[in-house]
């Protein structure tokens, strides 16, 4: 692949600024200390530290921060892209030029349920199974999949490998007699334009209402998402986190890795949680919070 420094540029929608030649092509990514002449790399670091990484690197076209400031004509024969987020500005450029859609074709191992509602340009890989359910257009849904009936998921959406959505979770009451009797879980899972699904996660179907991940949400590999949980808008829940029955988690919240969410918490908007933390109460909007159990981090705690 050859692409025009120039049509890079004129891709951007961002406010930016260019320092150095405008001429040439890129052909790679890599990261930045490992760059060759022809690679497109970024630079997220600030000050004295950003300038000596770009200087020593071999890449010939970098992004970087707008906060930086070059001696005068010394760019070391580079084109330096400067805008407000250059990870972002990177990874809109990666996405653009460097990603490559899988095409959108069914296997042909493959099993679809006869009342399935696949929608356009779905890709569905292999030994896959999909139930009676409605997939909106535009998705990628990884081989090894498995869709239990009763799921409706929107457009855009990418599930990885291993994935299960709409099984049932644990639910039991015990008896008179101290034995355990089924509680049936007779709902399903609603998934929302432009989600995430991480390989090998486990998505519950709902008791009496269906489980719910809200548009834009990401959900890392090895997650498992209990009966009725209700995600918003725009989460991220990293790997390996448990989240209960009957969680809620508002929008923009950030869940770090091995969190243990017990049963019936709601959890507000804008919320961190650290990594590893056991969440066992509600918490309100934009805290952060971690340990076990988990609670609010002090301000100033980091200085």
């Amino acid at each position: 692949m050859e692409i025009k420094v120039k049509e890079l540029i004129g891709s951007l929608h961002e406010q930016y600024r260019i320092l150095g030649a405008i001429e040439g092509y890129v052909r790679t990514v890599s990261p930045i200390d490992q760059a060759y002449d022809d690679s497109l790399c970024f630079c997220k670091a600030k000050g004295e530290r950003a300038l000596e990484i770009i200087r020593s690197s071999r890449a010939m076209v970098i992004v970087c921060s707008d906060s930086l400031e070059f001696p005068k004509g010394e760019y070391w024969g580079k084109t330096l892209i400067q805008v407000a987020n250059p990870r972002l500005t990177f990874s809109r450029l990666l996405a653009k030029y460097f990603f490559r859609r899988p095409e959108p074709i069914i296997h042909r191992t493959a099993t679809i349920d006869e009342k399935a509602r696949i929608g356009r340009n779905v890709h569905i890989g292999p030994n896959s199974y999909i139930g009676d359910c409605g997939i909106g257009d535009d998705c990628i849904i990884d081989g090894h999949v498995y869709i239990h009936d009763g799921t409706k998921i929107g457009k855009g959406v990418i599930i990885h490998a291993g994935v299960v959505i709409g099984t049932e979770a644990i639910a039991f009451e015990r008896n008179d007699r101290g034995e355990l009797e089924w509680f049936p879980q007779i709902s399903g899972v609603i998934i929302e334009d432009n989600v995430e699904v991480g390989a090998n996660t486990i998505i519950c179907r709902g008791s009496l209402s269906s489980t719910l991940i809200s548009k834009g949400t990401k959900i890392d590999n090895l997650v498992r998402v209990g009966h009725g949980v209700r995600i918003g808008n725009d989460c991220i829940i990293v790997a390996g986190t448990i989240i209960c029955g009957s969680v809620e988690i508002g929008d923009q919240t950030w869940i770090g890795p091995l969190t243990c969410i017990r049963e019936n918490v709601t959890i507000g908007n804008r919320v961190l949680v650290g990594a590893g933390s056991v969440v066992h109460k509600d918490i309100p909007d934009n805290l952060t919070v971690t340990g076990s159990p988990a609670r609010p981090i002090p301000k100033g705690w980091n200085k």
